[in-house]
């Protein structure tokens, strides 16, 4: 079957391998769609960085590269390994792509389990990946959706989760005010989840088709432009003079979480949700002053779920965030070029590794 395989820094290729054997408690999912990830586009300008190096294996899948890439994906089951009764042939389905130990307590009411020691991702550390025609995963990472989702859309439900779970950390609650730094495709979807859960979302991007596509998809009851207005000055305004009551940062830029640090209110929270590639810095003297909050967020924690119930009941439309649907093949060239070098004109790109709904 065919794959993208990830070999090191700039060097992704597409190869045809052997598919991975069925095993008890597992399930062979033919993938519909994948999302490219700004994680996959680190991995080919900066890596290795999730995928463990060549030579290198990793200590709970213990493969290296070149891995198969792709953790953002829907599909359809085709096959059930021995002791699977809760998933059917025929299935929808989207994979929350942990690899985690299996002495790690991974239940419903875990709330830590995307913090376990050695912790990584299906499709950057091994395990297969969604940029293949099929993948054999864990039933316990396998969720089903209702086949009134489509698939294409059913392939955001992986980075939604992300941006649920980092909703969820910031404690917001309805009726309040949050201010999300860029509109990026994390950016747009924590607006959506935020919007969904009845709270008043402000973006501030500097990219004009970005703050319309927020606005157009009904994320966003106010898009402002850096470059124009003063941010903190305009959240104020629109607050009586407040400030908001949470704050995302989705840049990894500097400006962005210091006018975020100034635009929520005494007491408020930033949570970042970027993943940040160096050292930031932040007043000290602030924080302390105002009592505010600075959080983390990585991942999802039992959060898909609760996500996949938004995408049914109609409360998250996913279809405005997707700008492109490409094959395997132009996987670099229409794909990775397009979100690298012309970031501002796509949110979220999608492959098709089969090549049908092309």
């Amino acid at each position: 079957m065919k794959a993208a395989r990830y070999y090191d820094r700039g060097d992704i290729r597409i190869e045809n391998i052997e598919p991975q054997a069925l095993e008890a408690g597992t399930v062979r999912v033919d993938v519909a769609w994948t999302g490219i990830c700004g994680t996959d586009l680190h991995e080919y300008l900066d890596g290795p960085i999730f995928v463990p190096a060549h030579g290198h294996p990793h200590p709970i899948s213990g493969e290296d590269a070149p891995i198969t890439l792709g953790h953002e994906f829907s599909g359809v089951v085709s096959e059930l390994g021995e002791g699977v009764t809760d998933l059917a042939v025929g299935d929808h389905v989207v994979i929350e792509p942990y690899i985690i130990r299996d002495s790690v307590d991974t239940g419903p009411e875990s709330k830590d389990y995307h913090l376990s020691p050695d912790m990584n991702f299906i499709g950057l550390a091994g395990r297969g990946g969604g940029l293949s025609e099929n993948i054999v995963v864990k039933s316990r990472w396998v969720h089903k959706i209702d086949k009134a989702v489509p698939l294409d859309e059913a392939a955001l439900i992986e980075p939604l989760s992300v941006a649920y779970h980092a909703v969820q950390r910031s404690g917001v609650v309805a009726g309040q005010t949050a201010v999300v730094g860029g509109a990026g495709p994390i950016g747009q979807l924590t607006a959506a989840v935020l919007h969904a859960l009845g709270v008043k979302v402000i973006i501030s991007e500097l990219s004009p088709l970005r703050r319309q596509k927020a606005l157009d998809a009904g994320v966003a009851d106010v898009a402002l432009n850096p470059a124009e207005v003063d941010v903190v000055a305009e959240v104020k305004k629109l607050t009586d003079g407040k400030g908001a009551d949470v704050a995302f940062e989705c840049t990894s830029v500097q400006v962005v979480f210091d006018t975020l640090m100034d635009a929520v209110r005494p007491t408020g929270v930033i949570v970042v949700v970027s993943i940040w590639g160096k050292p930031a810095t932040f007043d000290m003297h602030k924080l302390v002053m105002r009592e505010l909050d600075v959080r983390g967020t990585i991942g999802y924690v039992n959060s898909h779920p609760d996500t996949i119930a938004l995408v049914e009941s109609g409360k998250i439309d996913l279809k405005p965030f997707i700008t492109g649907k490409i094959a395997l093949e132009d996987l670099v060239d229409k794909g990775f070029d397009t979100l690298i070098n012309h970031n501002e004109t796509a949110v979220k790109i999608l492959v098709s590794p089969s090549g049908k709904g092309l």
